[in-house]
């Protein structure tokens, strides 16, 4: 917004109007309020119109403040009491989220989503706003008084409970991996004990591994698990006789010598053709020297774990068999444990 647009906003008010209108800025006020103020409804269409006001909710915010930011104060505004939580506090914490939207039943992620306290009147679902009804103590909230949100635990908890298992441990694996105490989240589970969910959200909590690097790789251990494989080795290093070869492998099944690489989007990627063709050399000489560790090594991307991931798991399984006739020595391997991770 330029400074041009902003006094093209203000210069019609008068200097009392503005001075009033400055000093409530940071507060989202509903239009009664700013009548009191002086504005009328075209003063309100202008400032806004000149991105020197945001209107949300019925509601209006100072134009400076960015949109997820200004939608979640005035849904805040609008219900009073409430809290920012689920997949807006998420984002507002920069927590990882996946929401499969195919499947049916899958939540306004998009929407601003509030909890009130159990006295409120009642739950409420739209496209726009979902507001849940729920206990929600004062450690389990965090900034202002006038803009709180739930705790980086309480939202990893509430969202375990909100989602299939599969994508709630993205997020949970992600809050690990930023370091969020599993103490915290035990203590959060244990005061949600007999609330929907809860028993699903507990074995995401258990699941969820600060090891694992990505969404996608989240998603592939929930499909591995689910898929009755084996839990495989996270971040495991390989000794090439002389020294340590400097990548890691995603996942490693030692019992059945096979290695699984995660492909993500930004793996092949770089800002030049140059860039990205080093890219595909230095995996191409990466998947050498783990060829000549004897192991099998199965590449997967997206499209196979965000969807069916049947065949993913038969070319799993159909590595291990392939595995067994390999007669050469067990590569020496090491591997961070999921406490050194954290």
């Amino acid at each position: 917004m330029t400074a041009a647009r902003q006094l093209v906003g203000m210069e019609r008010l008068k200097d009392e109007v503005r001075s009033r209108l400055a000093e409530v800025r940071a507060v989202p006020q509903g239009r009664a309020a700013l009548w009191e103020f002086g504005l009328r409804d075209h003063d309100l269409r202008r400032l806004v119109r000149n991105e020197r006001l945001r209107r949300f909710h019925h509601h209006y915010l100072d134009g400076g403040w960015d949109e997820l930011t200004a939608r979640a104060a005035c849904a805040q505004a609008a219900y009073s009491g409430s809290v920012i939580s689920h997949f807006t506090a998420a984002e507002l914490d920069g927590l990882s989220v996946w929401c499969d939207q195919r499947r049916p039943g899958a939540p306004a992620v998009g929407a601003i989503w509030l909890t009130r306290q159990p006295a409120a009147r009642r739950n409420q679902r739209r496209s726009d706003i979902v507001v849940r009804r729920a206990g929600l103590p004062r450690d389990e909230q965090l900034g202002a008084l006038d803009f709180p949100r739930t705790t980086t635990a309480r939202t990893v908890v509430d969202l375990a409970r909100e989602l299939p298992f599969r994508e709630a441990v993205v997020t949970a694996d992600h809050a690990l991996r930023r370091g969020v105490d599993p103490d915290a989240l035990q203590l959060v589970l244990d005061r949600q004990h007999q609330w929907p969910g809860v028993r699903r959200a507990r074995e995401t909590i258990a699941f969820a591994d600060a090891r694992s690097e990505s969404a996608l790789e989240s998603i592939a251990r929930a499909a591995f698990a689910s898929g009755g494989l084996p839990a495989p080795i996270l971040q495991a290093s390989f000794w090439t006789g002389s020294v340590w070869m400097p990548e890691r492998v995603d996942f490693w099944w030692p019992e059945f010598r096979t290695v699984a690489e995660a492909d993500g989007l930004a793996k092949y990627d770089g800002s030049t053709a140059e860039d990205r063709r080093w890219q595909l050399r230095r995996g191409h000489l990466r998947d050498q020297r783990l060829s000549d560790r004897d192991v099998e090594l199965v590449h997967f991307g997206w499209e196979d774990v965000a969807g069916d991931p049947g065949r993913l798991i038969h070319r799993l399984r159909t590595a291990f068999t392939r595995a067994e006739r390999r007669t050469g020595e067990p590569p020496v391997w090491s591997a961070p444990s999921a406490h050194q991770s954290q």
